[in-house]
């Protein structure tokens, strides 16, 4: 066949031309820019919106809204687009998200409406009607197996409230649960609703049928590889020839995740072989993935007061086997402290007042290696021993050294309620100035801060309960949770620093409608030294007012009374160097000749506020309490409002603020993170004036002592106007909720 040129040329033209017809045949999808549900009163809009297939284009996250004004690129914009057939079948999916919730007679009427040649607005205008009642609700049980407080807790389908088919299946599988956890796992409960269309009304009856009483007859594990069947056995919270209840089996499936060396771990019963006649006799069957067994990770950062710090750590989750888990940790801090003190954002440690500035270049560092037994002697046991050592410093204030060792054996004596008893043997040393002493251990005179500076033994035996009954342990709405706390430090304890502590802390939770929440908090602390601490110390003269100040209580911070900063509600001193009150008191002969530093005034015309370092002594006794409401914003952002109230007293020194007591109100917002909520307050100081003594050093002889002058301070950091409005907000970021 011979082609000629036009015949050539024909051809191209068709052949290009089909692809193009195909493509101009083919249908486009308009993009749906916006989507409405009217009528919408008594349900969730993002649950309904939920249970359709058409969506709105969006952009793809709240922080990205400007970038979305700008460019509909992927990155920052997701484009849904309009289909006819899945648009039809959501007139019927919302119909059925109504019908579920007892709203039976709903209507729904749609509309699209052109925006531009592919862009369309979609609108679903709903008639929600009149529900369907529950006129009665029968719950039936042919033995008394539940009480009837149980019963209704746990049936969430409400007489006289909408049928609502949601609620009734969750009813009937909570009751379900009941009946296994009372060991009849193969429990039936029926349902049947009888309704009167004309009356809008329905009968619901709910039957529990036991059945029978059901044991573990065999265990079966599979998957493991390097954890021995042994080891797993110890695990688990049931045994064979035991009852067979839910709560064993959830705890169970707990223990072998928290080991940290499964992956996957299914606890299920073999299916019987005749399904018709299931057994009463069951096997469980453990399905287990392994996970590695050690883990290493290895950081590094830095911080305006800390500089550099290097971070290490290694896991080994079956160290000899038998589960039981070795953690070495070490972190290293404050390096480079001598060349980037005062340089850029660092802070400049030498401008802190102190005798002694050098130390607090040196590192910091923490270390310890701890092993864990888990299932020691029974699932319910752990055993648990630590060696430590550290090297901490507040900059300008302390450094603190120490090593020691500890023990603690843990029960858990019911589900998410352990009791556990430890005792920790630690030899520390506190390297400070006289101020540090004086304040915190409410001791002045050099034979005693010599004595103090000494290698001294801290060892406390505590017991320590609680117990958890909240339904989230990041944001819980309901519930509550408790601890309890007593420690004693003695020479029994081959303690130095004798005393007796102890602490109780709870919070209750109770939800208002589907998100919201009312939360209350409580905590209250007291501590008492014990009289022969003093000699115990080295300082024979002194009695029983020595308090180690980590033993203290404190009040104020992102955890406790949001009105201040941390640690500072409660009795404090305030501190300013010499030289300071000589240059602004020059008027005072005696003070600026230091004949006589005590007659300096700390209320002088060009002294400020910010002059002075306000300093927490801590307390014997705390008592804390706070109320919150948590209420949504939007999607994963939620709100609060709080009151928190406070008060911090001590004995330890009469010359010093007895107590401190305060409430302050503030707000505050959360966002709903996979780490948890991410949460910033915002307390509202009282904003009244204290008056506080005032403290400094004098160097008199070569030797630098302290004296409080006899003056005190009228120490107020919040003014008048609006700039000690904003000086009076506290400002907390933080991860997790207040409490």
């Amino acid at each position: 066949m011979r082609f000629t040129p036009a015949l050539l040329v024909s051809l191209f033209l068709v052949t290009g031309a089909l692809p193009a017809q195909e493509k101009k045949a083919r249908p486009i999808n308009p993009q749906v820019v916006r989507l409405d549900l009217k009528g919408v009163k008594v349900v969730k809009k993002d649950e309904l919106l939920k249970s359709i297939a058409t969506t709105q284009s969006h952009c793809n996250s709240f922080i990205l809204k400007p970038f979305c004004l700008i460019s509909k690129a992927k990155y920052f914009y997701t484009k849904k687009y309009f289909d006819q057939e899945e648009f039809d079948r959501d007139v019927l999916r919302i119909k059925v998200f109504y019908w579920k919730r007892g709203y039976r007679e709903a209507t729904v009427d749609t509309s699209v409406v052109k925006r531009s040649r592919d862009k369309v607005a979609v609108t679903f205008r709903i008639v929600e009607g009149p529900p369907t009642l529950v006129s009665n609700l029968i719950v039936t049980q042919p033995t008394a197996l539940l009480k009837q407080k149980d019963i209704e807790k746990r049936v969430v389908l409400a007489k006289g409230g909408p049928l609502n088919l949601i609620r009734l299946d969750s009813s009937r599988v909570f009751l379900t649960q009941s009946l296994w956890e009372k060991g009849y796992a193969d429990a039936q409960v029926d349902t049947s609703i009888v309704v009167d269309p004309a009356a809008r009304s329905a009968v619901v009856t709910l039957r529990m049928d036991p059945r029978y009483l059901t044991t573990v007859e065999d265990i079966v594990i599979t998957g493991n590889k390097g954890v021995s069947d042994r080891t797993i056995r110890r695990s688990l919270t049931f045994s064979e020839g035991d009852i067979f209840r839910r709560s064993d089996l959830l705890r169970s499936q707990r223990a072998l995740y928290s080991s940290n060396l499964f992956r996957r771990a299914a606890i299920e019963l073999r299916p019987p072989i005749d399904i018709s006649t299931p057994d009463s006799a069951k096997i469980v069957v453990l399905t287990l993935q392994e996970s590695p067994p050690r883990e290493a990770r290895l950081s590094a950062g830095f911080n305006t007061v800390d500089f550099f710090q290097v971070e290490g750590r290694f896991s080994h989750y079956n160290f000899s086997g038998g589960a039981r888990q070795l953690d070495v940790q070490a972190a290293v801090g404050n390096l480079f402290a001598g060349s980037l003190n005062g340089r850029g954002i660092f802070r400049n440690v030498a401008e802190i007042r102190n005798s002694d500035r050098a130390r607090y270049f040196a590192p910091t560092y923490t270390a310890s290696v701890d092993l864990r037994q888990p299932w020691f002697g029974s699932a319910r046991n752990e055993l648990a021993l630590s060696l430590f050592t550290h090297r901490r410093s507040a900059p300008g204030i302390y450094v603190d050294r120490g090593y020691g060792t500890s023990a603690t054996f843990t029960r858990e004596v019911a589900d998410r309620a352990p009791v556990s008893a430890n005792y920790r043997f630690e030899i520390s040393k506190v390297d400070a100035g006289d101020v540090y002493f004086c304040i915190n251990y409410g001791v002045c005179d050099r034979p005693t801060l010599n004595a103090l500076r000494q290698n001294q033994k801290l060892s406390p035996f505590t017991l320590t309960a609680s117990i958890d009954r909240t339904n989230d342990p990041f944001s819980p709405n309901r519930g509550f949770r408790a601890n309890a706390n007593a420690e004693h430090a003695s020479a029994v304890t081959v303690s130095d620093f004798r005393y007796n502590r102890a602490t109780v802390d709870g919070a209750v939770f109770r939800q208002i409608r589907k998100r919201g929440a009312i939360a209350g908090h409580l905590r209250a602390g007291w501590v008492q030294g014990r009289g022969s601490t003093a000699q115990a110390v080295g300082v024979d003269a002194l009695g029983g007012t020595i308090l180690h100040p980590r033993k203290r209580f404190y009040a104020g911070g992102s955890h406790s009374v949001r009105g201040f900063g941390e640690n500072q509600l409660g009795p404090r001193v305030l501190t300013i160097p010499l030289k300071k009150l000589q240059q602004v008191d020059s008027t005072n002969a005696a003070c600026v000749s230091g004949t006589s530093v005590t007659s300096c005034n700390p209320n002088a015309a060009r002294l400020e506020d910010r002059d002075f370092e306000p300093r927490p002594l801590g307390g014997n006794f705390v008592l804390e309490g706070s109320v919150e409401a948590r209420f949504p914003v939007w999607r994963d952002l939620t709100g609060a409002a709080f009151i928190d109230a406070g008060m911090v007293s001590q004995k330890i020194n009469s010359s010093l603020p007895r107590r401190r007591t305060a409430v302050t109100p503030g707000f505050g917002v959360r966002y709903r993170s996979k780490v948890g909520p991410i949460r910033a307050d915002i307390g509202i100081n009282p904003g009244t004036t204290e008056s506080l003594p005032v403290v400094t050093e004098d160097l008199s002889n070569g030797q630098r002592t302290l004296v409080t002058l006899q003056q005190r301070r009228s120490y107020s950091p919040a003014k008048g106007g609006v700039g000690g409005i904003l000086n009076r907000m506290v400002l907390h970021l933080s991860i997790g909720e207040a409490f």
